[in-house]
């Protein structure tokens, strides 16, 4: 069974890397050679069958997953679920949803024509969590949408794939601390979102994050291609809950500014 896992992780990640060229860097500066341990991996998706959060959900449920916390996102109009594993080094999942009935006429119309285009049985085969965008929109689409949802706009453009991988900072050779590793990245060139603070939380919620501004990405459009931000990295570094036992849960509060790393700079 770990060996799917690690096989799945192994597909997102080359996935990933493909739209976030400054992925492997960041092992670069930060692992110096040694292996990076993932925290999370987090995907995107919208509220309406057959694409719901809890149909991602089953490829991690079917590989030993089991479910964690519930969020809920106000603001954004987002829900979302965590799952994980009794293993801890492999990735706990965070994934979330855009609560459709909750915006215009208008978003909902195109957010429901690109889910129409999704074939059903796709959702459940091995590859649909790195499949990409089963629709095409236009720029002036990607645009308008933006102007209400950043999350909207984004799945219009980069549909089924790893929203952004985490390093556990827990499990990282010679780094103490969140501001290390933050001051290291920014070294190195990283732009970080300041979006609440450079580290939301904190050791009182069990849970301090990072992350950097997303890559940018050209997008075969529609009607043309355009550069826009897609995936991103981020940081995170777990406190004791009890003894030896890490918090394993996400901080709302927290997450709310994470999603702000894919808005434009």
């Amino acid at each position: 069974m770990s060996q799917q896992v690690e096989q799945l992780f192994e597909r997102l990640w080359q996935d990933y890397i493909s739209r976030t060229p400054s992925a492997p860097k960041v092992h670069e500066v930060l692992g110096k050679g040694h292996p990076i341990v993932n925290d999370h991996v987090a995907f995107r998706t919208f509220d309406i069958a057959p694409v719901r959060l809890e149909a991602l959900a089953q490829h991690f449920l079917a590989l030993g997953y089991k479910e964690g916390g519930d969020y809920h996102f106000e603001e954004k109009k987002l829900r979302a679920k965590h799952y994980e594993h009794d293993d801890p080094t492999l990735p706990k999942v965070f994934i979330s949803e855009l609560m459709t009935a909750e915006f215009s006429d208008s978003l909902q119309q195109k957010v429901k024509a690109m889910v129409a285009q999704v074939d059903a049985d796709a959702v459940s085969k091995d590859d649909f969590l790195y499949s990409g965008t089963h629709w095409q929109v236009s720029h002036a689409d990607y645009l308008e949408l933006l102007e209400e949802s950043e999350y909207a706009a984004w799945m219009s453009a980069f549909g089924f794939c790893a929203n952004h991988f985490t390093v556990s900072v827990n499990y990282l050779p010679g780094f103490d601390s969140l501001e290390q590793v933050n001051e290291t990245l920014k070294q190195a060139g990283f732009t970080l979102n300041t979006s609440g603070g450079e580290i939301k939380g904190s050791p009182e919620v069990y849970l301090e994050q990072s992350s950097t501004m997303a890559n940018r990405h050209p997008v075969a459009f529609s009607d043309q291609t355009v550069e826009i931000p897609s995936c991103f990295y981020e940081f995170a570094k777990r406190y004791e809950v009890e003894d030896g036992k890490l918090y394993s849960g996400f901080v709302a509060a927290s997450a709310d500014k994470i999603f702000e790393s894919t808005n434009a700079a």
